[in-house]
Parts: structure tokens; sequence; C-alpha cells
């Protein structure tokens, strides 16, 4: 399955705009505490299979990680659960802080 994607840059302007839009971050509890993108949620990857009740199925949904790898992983997941619009961030929090925010640690 081809996971549907987005750039980092995509996900900044739909903040931007004001969007009404999840942005989950499915990292380990040690990368969370080490940077987040505000407004996010934290839910570890392995909790997404039983949490996933708790998402918001009509609203669009960008899973990040720390650069793509499990966000695809979880977005193949969900969109196999009924999930119909939900993309992964291309190259993750790295990305964002590339890109969007360079005061952002890198690691």
């Amino acid at each position: 399955m081809n996971v549907p994607e987005i750039t980092v840059k995509e996900v900044h302007a739909m903040q931007e705009k004001g969007d009404p839009f999840t942005l989950l971050d499915i990292r380990e509890q040690w990368e969370n505490d080490l940077v987040t993108i505000d407004g996010s949620h934290f839910v570890t990857m392995e909790e997404v299979p039983s949490k996933f009740s708790e998402f918001d199925k009509d609203k669009p949904m960008v899973i990040y990680c720390h650069t793509g790898v499990r966000s695809a992983a979880v977005t193949s997941y969900l969109l196999e659960q009924g999930f119909l619009d939900v993309k992964s961030m291309a190259g993750g929090i790295h990305a964002w802080a590339i890109q969007i925010d360079p005061t952002l640690p890198t690691y």
C-alpha cells in the first residue's frame, strides 16, 4: 500500500490557516520529552491500537515520528481500521526542525 504523505511545509500551512486536524506524535516518551511540535497529541506507537477509538475519524489526521518510518506504518494501520483522511508527515520532526523551526533540537 502506498501510504499518503504530507510535507512539513503543508502541515505548517494547515496550522497557520487554522485548519481543523489532529497532529499525532507517535514517538517514544523520551523523544517527546526532548522535542515536540506545538499543538500535537502524544500517543506512543504501541498505544495506537488501544487508543484509536479515541481518535476522531471525521477529522483529518497527520501522524509524525522522528523521520517518517514509524508514522508511515501507523498511517497504513489507521487506514486499514477505516480512517479515511490520514497522512504521514514526510521526514518527521527532524524535517520540521530543519525546515520549519530551526530553534528545535534535532537528534
